[in-house]
């Protein structure tokens, strides 16, 4: 049978156009949503992924020199798409931004939202408590010890017991529909400390985004390799590298000195499994403040040292040998304790010595220092133990451009010898410089002697500051609250109606209702109802059995399967 031409479904049905307000408060509604703002959580945590795969300029900015030396094609794609600068981005910032946004649109309604819903009362009774969570019911008698019960006298007691409970309570009268008494109900709701909590959490994740931010754009980080004896005063050129954030200025510097007195370090000897390995890193400090008061400290790598408003964290340590160089005069044209990087876990270090003037030549050294020196079935040396027991300091000698003359930076740690011819070491033919402490040799060509005076140690540490860390921190331990309240209190309501029977007996309902996952439910409407009949005389269940049901009707009495009344097949 075919439908009429008019009907409905064969005529065309034209949308209304959105129009330019439309298409932004659908847009603004989508990016509000709850959805929206955990896909752009996850967003952001798979953006932060390539900041670990290759060095970032603000915090290795010689590794990415490196990558580009390593990886010439690769390395200049990955510059275009920022991925050296990830933080800063314009992909990261505008998920980060997006994200930002997206909370706080939704916080804002839902915190409106909230603020009805605690200024509201509960809402009223419903008619048929038995379709609800929990149902159970009791009957009272009408009088107990000379005083009346009464529904009134039942509910209120419920509803003091509901308070104790933290409960907000209202009472509410009205008639059953099916047998026309007055009944009387109380109405009780708790549990907004869960949406309250959920709200706590949401606001204080964005106070952690703006906090972060903030502190990222008036904070610092810098860092400086201090060898024993020597002291660092916290001045914009005594770094070594230093990442200023974007409003950074140099006033934010306070004036303060960190001298390195000594550094100790343990390593285990008594395990062979773990023989060497580093038990504990001790640097020993004097301090100087902006006010002139000194002070010794000590600071360990789980162990920062506060001052001046920055933490000033240990991050690394080696030997700094130091070595003197003389002229063929015997004039002293170097002399200094030169940092070495360690280059494997028994402290095997790598180091360079340049010596621009005072010789014939340009002269530079590359070394390496063995703090225990062993020798392999091959001949090469290497370090058999982290700690000072039998140091050797080895030295491959070049002459010739330094390159330091053309006005181009170049690390302390590394010798350019493009432009300069190996003396010793490699395929010269002339051995290799040896020394041990207090030791000196003649350079070759005779362009003078070195000696290796003594070993000291060196730390390596970061200072850092940030203005909004304890804000950073008041936020995190909100968010920690604010979840765990959201998920361990369960918002539930609960009633309770009380109606008189006709033969003056009180009946009472019990139910709730769980605005949630609410696990608990029926045994707590269980326990209420328990709680609050031990107050009254309850109906025993055989005088119970022909009495009226809730309605007022008369209740059927039991009928055994012999009976002779049963129906016949």
């Amino acid at each position: 049978m075919s439908r009429p031409s008019d009907h409905f479904d064969s005529a065309e049905v034209t949308l209304p156009r959105l129009g330019f307000t439309g298409w932004l408060r659908w847009f603004w509604r989508q990016l509000t949503s709850m959805r929206t703002a955990l896909f752009l959580l996850l967003l952001l945590a798979l953006a932060a992924v390539p900041g670990s795969l290759v060095p970032q300029r603000a915090a290795d900015p010689n590794g990415v020199t490196q990558y580009f030396v390593d990886n010439p094609d690769l390395a200049p794609f990955l510059d275009k798409l920022q991925a050296f600068n990830v933080y800063t981005s314009v992909w990261f910032s505008s998920i980060y931004l997006l994200l930002f946004i997206s909370l706080i649109g939704c916080v804002i309604p839902r915190t409106k939202h909230h603020y009805e819903a605690l200024r509201a009362k509960p809402p009223r009774t419903p008619a048929r408590l038995s379709r609800l969570a929990g149902f159970t019911t009791r009957d009272f008698q009408g009088s107990a010890d000379g005083a009346s019960v009464t529904p009134a006298s039942v509910v209120e007691s419920a509803r003091t017991l509901l308070k104790r409970q933290r409960y907000r309570t209202v009472v509410f009268t009205g008639v059953d529909a099916r047998s026309g008494r007055e009944t009387v109900s109380v109405s009780a709701e708790r549990g907004y400390l869960r949406e309250t909590g959920n709200l706590v959490f949401h606001s204080a994740l964005v106070g952690i985004l703006i906090t972060v931010g903030v502190g990222g754009g008036f904070g610092y980080n810098g860092n400086r390799v201090v060898v024993e004896g020597q002291t660092f005063v916290n001045t914009l050129l005594a770094y070594d590298s230093f990442n200023p954030g974007r409003f950074f200025s140099d006033s934010q510097l306070s004036p303060y000195a960190i001298t390195l007195d000594s550094f100790t370090a343990s390593y285990e000897t008594q395990s062979l499994k773990a023989f060497g390995q580093p038990l504990d890193y001790t640097a020993a400090v004097t301090t100087t403040d902006a006010s002139g008061d000194t002070s010794t400290n000590d600071i360990k790598v789980n162990s920062p040292l506060k001052i001046g408003g920055t933490d000033v964290y240990l991050l690394g340590n080696g030997y700094a040998p130091t070595i003197t160089i003389r002229n063929p005069a015997g004039d002293v044209v170097f002399t200094d304790s030169v940092p070495f990087l360690p280059q494997d876990a028994s402290l095997t270090s790598l180091g360079v010595v340049k010596v621009p003037d005072g010789l014939p030549d340009q002269v530079g050294l590359i070394g390496f220092f063995y703090p225990t020196q062993a020798q392999a079935d091959s001949g090469v040396y290497y370090s058999s133990f982290p700690d000072l027991q039998y140091p050797v300091l080895t030295l491959n000698v070049y002459d010739g451009d330094l390159g330091l003359d053309g006005g181009v930076p170049a690390s302390v740690y590394t010798l350019d010898t493009d432009a300069m011819t190996q003396l010793t070491g490699g395929d010269t033919g002339v051995d290799s410089i040896e020394l041990k402490p207090g030791e000196t040799m003649d350079l070759p060509n005779g362009l003078g002697t070195v000696t290796l005076d003594g070993v000291k140690r060196f730390a390596s540490f970061e200072v850092h500051h940030d203005p909004t860390q304890g804000w950073v921190l008041l936020f995190a331990v909100l968010v920690l609250g604010g979840l765990l309240t959201s998920l361990f209190i369960p918002r539930r309501r609960v009633w309770v109606k009380a109606a008189t029977r006709a033969d003056g007996t009180v009946h009472v309902e019990y139910a709730g209702l769980a605005r949630g996952d609410d696990p608990r439910l029926v045994e707590a409407v269980a326990a209420l109802a328990d709680r609050h009949a031990s107050g009254f005389s309850a109906v025993s269940p055989k005088d119970s059995s022909s009495t009226t049901g809730a309605s007022g009707d008369s209740a059927p009495a039991a009928v055994s399967p012999s009976s002779p009344t049963e129906p016949k097949a």
